[in-house]
């Protein structure tokens, strides 16, 4: 399983949506995600299942891929799916003892499992296709506006940047530890619950060591180039927007708007 963990990979390519701006991709993101939780109905939903698989397609991105970055999160999908079939209230269509299954309870599940499922599909996306240095770049730019504040904008976008890039990392590190104690006769699948978080201890410490290990060697190799934050930093590429930037976000905010004219005054006339 922890080799199924997709997030935080880049892929390099040519797609059109490789070419955008990262603040493009980052701002689309977030206007999706709006607009999942705005979503109420079938129809919504179907539509937003629609636009995701246009993004893998138009990303060209493996559905293999997209199914990796599903499958480590598939309990918590079931299992909110699950809660809300059978915590919710309403028209009764199955009942067996204490478990109760209604109208209501099968449309949320069927909307929370989808959000949560769309939600990690298009951050798989955003990931798979813009490269760390650029989503740092991405984020630094739109937090910009923060500085006046006295936030430190670039300090906090590496510390995010540098977070995604080492949880592959970190996971590779893991599955390595994990094949050096089963060598050694570690057995981890055995026994309770209690026991199997015992044997999670010999994980655990090494892996906590290698990460100390791993931040002071980027710490001092950042050092090392006279690393001294943002300020007066220079950049090799330049993020410009350009026409298809703007084409895409306005379509994306069109999207939106008909999104909550659906659900607040076109559903009326229906």
């Amino acid at each position: 399983m922890l080799n199924d963990v997709v997030i935080g990979q880049y892929f390099p390519g040519n797609s059109l949506i490789h070419q955008l701006d990262p603040r493009t991709k980052i701002i689309s993101l977030t206007i999706f995600i709006i607009a999942v939780f705005l979503a109420n109905n079938y129809f919504l939903y179907s539509l937003l299942g629609l636009f995701i698989l246009f993004n893998i397609l138009l990303a060209k991105v493996s559905f293999k891929l997209i199914f990796k970055s599903l499958k480590p999160l598939w309990v918590v999908i079931l299992f909110t799916a699950l809660i809300h079939l059978f915590t919710t209230n309403g028209l009764v269509l199955w009942e067996f003892g204490t478990l109760t299954i209604t109208k209501e309870g099968l449309q949320q599940a069927i909307f929370m499992s989808s959000r949560l499922t769309f939600l990690i599909i298009m951050s798989t996306i955003l990931t798979l296709t813009t490269s760390p240095i650029a989503l740092t770049d991405g984020i630094e730019k739109l937090l910009n506006p923060c500085k006046k504040v006295g936030l430190p904008v670039h300090e906090l976008a590496m510390m995010m940047t540098i977070a995604l890039r080492f949880i592959p990392t970190l996971l590779e590190e893991t599955g390595r530890i994990i094949k050096a104690q089963q060598a050694r006769g570690a057995d981890f699948s055995s026994g309770n619950i209690i026991k199997k978080a015992e044997n999670i201890i010999p994980i655990l410490v090494p892996l906590f060591i290698s990460a100390f290990r791993r931040a002071d060697e980027l710490a001092t190799a950042m050092e090392a180039r006279c690393y001294r934050g943002g300020e007066g930093r220079t950049r090799m590429n330049e993020l410009k927007v350009s026409l298809k930037d703007y084409i895409v976000i306005s379509l994306m905010i069109l999207g939106l708007i008909a999104i909550v004219y659906y659900n607040y005054v076109g559903v009326k006339y229906l």
